[in-house]
């Protein structure tokens, strides 16, 4: 496999130990139960990765993933990118720990792009952290050019709670036009310490890029702690004019099965232009990622495009991406997405389904947010060890008929017993936000997925605000509450045949 090293400065040397650079500790938030976690851009000089019809956002932070030690719960980890450009990826990526349970964090920059000083890639995208149950962290990385065809999936481990990053490798790289890797992310293994997954979706066109090829799924895999990984294997074959995307795995710490959850978009012919279905799927590995079963499907994809409701302004959000989670006790497998069942196609709600026999069935979807007047979007989910189901997300309910300079957001947790069919009132984990204050790219952008953690009845969200322009990244945490939960109603609705293209072929 070719590896791409030359580096634009000098200081980094792949597969060997590198001290990032530290920031100083985040001030303390408005408000005595949240946490800014990002702060000022380390990349605000950097001319790197501009193109003519480019437009960066210097200190929009976006698209945040957050990962927790479970024997050291002090231990919190997350990762974000940082200075998004309207037409795909960031400057770069950065990184925070927190030694104190998220009352404090401390930054360090990954060096998988130039401005970060790391890898000769011109911007950097899908951040993502997972932390395995001896404490070692795992992070993914998607480094690609703006002005050439070069991407790589990029893999980097930490062994000291998130401080510093070692053996930064490129686990993939693509150089031609025709093949472009796209929405990667890393899960530890539960149950097998030293062993983590990266996954991600390989798109390739025809060598003239005038027709579409397919999109099955990667993955690769280490098995020594991150010092090394496996030749990409395909986990999901596609068939022709068929892709994946927002491949994310979990694992049960109980059994060892390993779960890869996706989209799968099957178009009519190589144009790409129209789909026969988009929906969720499945597949299951018996064998710590060795082999791969068939696909079993979970739910159509009947999201549509979020907006705002008085202008139709777009909104670039988690539609058309499944959120996956597992009962740590019990192994019950939930999704959560976007979904229309229960608005007859007009606006989405957060759906959740779930699993209980191995994903081989899944109940029908049940709708998770309070208000079902108004838009959801975006969710975040995690399970306690208790068995608590916690959904974080968006919903436009403060949005008056008169807002249309503006559009404010709220931000929520919602909770239900195990089952996750009753959840309980939504409490707020910010204060009303201005959306169209957000980066512009594809839409005004907060990112394709927040994320959540769970260290014992302890819910840890990471998520984005623009209550400093262009964005922030913050962090709260909520103890789950039992008790007081609401029956969720509502009937399927009929789809009315196959759902559009919601998403672009590339969603960096």
């Amino acid at each position: 496999m070719h590896r791409r090293t030359t580096l634009r400065r000098a200081g980094l040397v792949i597969g060997t130990a590198v001290l990032l650079v530290a920031g100083t500790g985040v001030p303390a938030a408005a408000t005595s139960d949240l946490t800014r976690v990002s702060g000022p851009s380390p990349f605000a000089d950097c001319t790197i990765g501009g193109t003519p019809t480019s437009t960066v956002y210097t200190g929009g932070e976006v698209e945040p993933s957050v990962s927790t030690d479970q024997r050291r719960p002090w231990r919190v980890v997350g990762a974000w990118q940082q200075d998004r450009w309207s037409d795909g990826g960031a400057r770069g990526l950065v990184s925070a720990y927190s030694v104190d349970g998220g009352r404090s964090f401390r930054r360090v920059v990954w060096p998988v792009s130039a401005c970060a000083g790391g890898l000769d890639y011109e911007r950097a995208t899908d951040p993502w952290v997972s932390t395995g149950p001896d404490g070692t962290v795992y992070g993914s990385a998607l480094s690609f050019d703006a002005t050439a065809p070069d991407n790589a999936v990029v893999a980097l481990t930490s062994y000291d709670g998130g401080r510093s990053y070692r053996n930064v490798t490129e686990v993939i790289v693509d150089t031609e036009a025709r093949f472009f890797n796209d929405k990667n992310s890393v899960t530890a293994d539960p149950r097998r310490p030293g062993t983590a997954y990266q996954v991600w979706d390989r798109l390739e066109s025809s060598p003239d890029l005038t027709e579409f090829v397919e999109g099955p799924t990667l993955v690769s895999i280490t098995r020594d702690f991150g010092r090394t990984w496996s030749a990409p294997i395909v986990a999901v074959d596609t068939a022709p004019f068929q892709q994946t995307i927002g491949n994310v795995i979990v694992g049960d710490p109980r059994t060892g099965v390993i779960y890869n959850f996706y989209t799968s978009i099957q178009y009519t012919d190589a144009t790409a232009t129209a789909v026969e279905f988009v929906r969720f799927e499945v597949v299951r590995s018996l064998d710590a990622g060795r082999t791969w079963g068939r696909p079993v499907v979970i739910a159509p994809d009947t999201s549509v495009a979020d907006v705002h409701p008085n202008t139709g302004q777009p909104l670039r959000t988690g539609a058309g991406l499944p959120f996956p989670a597992i009962d740590p006790r019990t192994g019950t497998l939930y999704v959560a997405y976007e979904g229309t069942d229960f608005t007859g196609g007009a606006y989405n709600q957060i759906q959740l389904v779930h699993s209980d026999d191995g994903g081989r069935t899944w109940s029908g979807p049940v709708r998770v947010n309070g208000d079902p007047s108004v838009t959801a979007h975006t969710p975040s989910i995690a399970v306690t060890r208790d068995g608590d189901v916690g959904i974080t997300y968006y919903d436009l309910r403060t949005v008056r008929p008169t807002d249309v300079d503006t559009l404010p957001t709220s931000t929520w947790l919602t909770v239900s017993p195990r089952g996750g069919t009753r959840f309980g009132r939504d409490r707020s984990l910010f204060p009303v936000f201005d959306h169209l204050l957000a980066p512009f790219a594809g839409g005004f952008f907060l990112g394709d997925y927040m994320s959540l953690a769970t260290v014992d009845d302890v819910f840890r969200a990471l998520f984005v605000t623009t209550v400093r322009a262009p964005s922030d990244v913050w962090y709260a945490e909520r103890r789950s509450i039992r008790g007081d939960h609401r029956d969720v109603g509502g009937t399927l609705a009929a789809t009315g045949g196959a759902p559009t293209l919601k998403r672009p072929l590339r969603s960096r």
